[in-house]
């Protein structure tokens, strides 16, 4: 599928909400008054455009059990964060200084707690029944549950009423002004619900973005989807691992996949987001900077996460409260922050803005040009446009990206 035209320069800001604004362990008020911490992000606007990006991709806003992806209600915001006037508020700041504005649709799976749910658990005869994978032949009646969690409960997609349910929400908030979706565990479903649902809320709204969360490429299987982008996981993989193990083979070996999979869509790129371990963690704040260098350069949608600009810090651990690490509250403005790393938000100014002069990459295709493992140089081109970078491991960390016109990039760490 091919992306609305607007993604051709869009470079996205990721937030995940409840984290940032302080709201993930925060008691509800217990007279259900809205907390209001959704306005905070509208302060750190100026710094995403400073910083050189132009769209706010989201993490769960919807009301939720805890951390969002457990969904109570997908047609109001999560009360520790607001409500639906913070929300307007938000996405009218958005797009009064041009920023896109992406939501997290957790469509996949709901809350133990989610109304239709019980509903469904109380009798085989209800409405929603045929919504989930229940067992009513056992006492109580069982439900299928995604990956494991018992908190998270899988949705039947085979439902005509979840399609529909799934239509509305997406309808709902497209209406209310967002500019697509992101598609939270879209690889684990069926690749024929996507195609019964997007074409028809597309009909509706032709410039929505669709990009599915997809952890392992089948370009067959994405093209059933009709998705117009994926998240690049390979791609991040293989930038951390290769900066890691000094072993550019394996980046090498994984760019020319991601241009099989530009051929097909325009993938969401990144090095960091609320599910992994930060990059300046995983690889130190010298090495990440050549990863930014890889994530500027080469084709589809980069995408920062909140924070990694300034050397924040942190572990994705596998326990209960493992991903509180990653995704940390920010002071209320931009001004109140502290980066830990300052000089690394200059060098993130640096290679986004060069990505914005530079705006053809967005379709860019690899070819390398030398390669051993401490040292690899590739060329991005699209047409006659072409940029040259060097990733040098062999004595300390070193990235120098070429144009027709010169070099237009240096960087050269302990």
């Amino acid at each position: 599928m091919t992306a609305p035209g607007w993604t051709d320069t869009a470079v996205w800001y990721s937030v995940y909400p409840l984290g940032m604004t302080g709201a993930l362990h925060a008691s509800a008020d217990p007279d259900g008054r809205p907390a209001h911490r959704l306005t905070r992000l509208e302060a750190w606007l100026d710094h995403l455009i400073a910083l050189g990006c132009n769209g706010l991709l989201l993490g769960p806003v919807f009301t939720s059990r805890s951390h969002g992806y457990d969904t109570l209600d997908y047609f109001t915001i999560d009360p520790r964060l607001g409500d639906e006037a913070d929300f307007d508020s938000l996405v009218d700041a958005c797009h009064a200084r041009g920023v896109r504005i992406l939501l997290d649709g957790v469509f996949n799976h709901v809350s133990q707690d989610f109304p239709a749910l019980r509903e469904a658990l109380a009798s085989p005869e209800a409405e929603t029944a045929d919504w989930f994978h229940i067992d009513y032949s056992t006492q109580p009646p069982t439900r299928l549950n995604f990956e494991g969690s018992d908190d998270l409960v899988r949705l039947n997609h085979a439902s005509p009423g979840v399609a529909k349910l799934v239509g509305d929400v997406m309808r709902y908030w497209l209406a209310r002004g967002i500019d697509g979706w992101r598609l939270d565990a879209a690889y684990a479903v069926d690749s024929q619900f996507w195609a019964t649902v997007l074409p028809a809320v597309r009909a509706d709204y032709p410039d929505a973005l669709f990009a599915g969360e997809v952890i392992h490429v089948e370009l067959d299987e994405l093209k059933a989807t009709t998705l117009e982008s994926v998240t690049a996981y390979e791609l991040w993989k293989a930038i951390w691992s290769s900066l890691n193990d000094a072993n550019f083979f394996e980046l090498d070996w994984t760019l020319t996949r991601t241009d099989e999979l530009l051929d097909l869509l325009r993938p969401l790129t990144f090095i960091g987001n609320h599910d992994v371990t930060r990059i300046t963690t995983m690889v130190g704040p010298q090495a990440a900077v050549l990863a930014m260098a890889v994530l500027c350069t080469v084709g589809g949608m980069p995408s920062v996460y909140y924070g990694d600009e300034g050397g924040v810090r942190g572990t994705k651990y596998e326990r209960a409260g493992g991903d509180d690490e990653i995704r940390p509250e920010m002071p209320a403005t931009p001004d109140q922050w502290q980066p830990p790393m300052p000089w690394l938000l200059d060098e993130y100014r640096a290679l986004i803005a060069l990505r914005r002069r530079h705006q053809w990459l967005v379709d860019a295709r690899h070819e390398m040009i030398k390669l051993t493992n401490e040292r690899l140089v590739y060329r991005s081109r699209a047409g006659e446009l072409w940029l040259t970078t060097e990733l040098d491991l062999s004595s300390g960390h070193r990235v120098v990206i070429t144009g027709a016109d010169g070099e237009c990039y240096r960087f050269e760490g302990r």
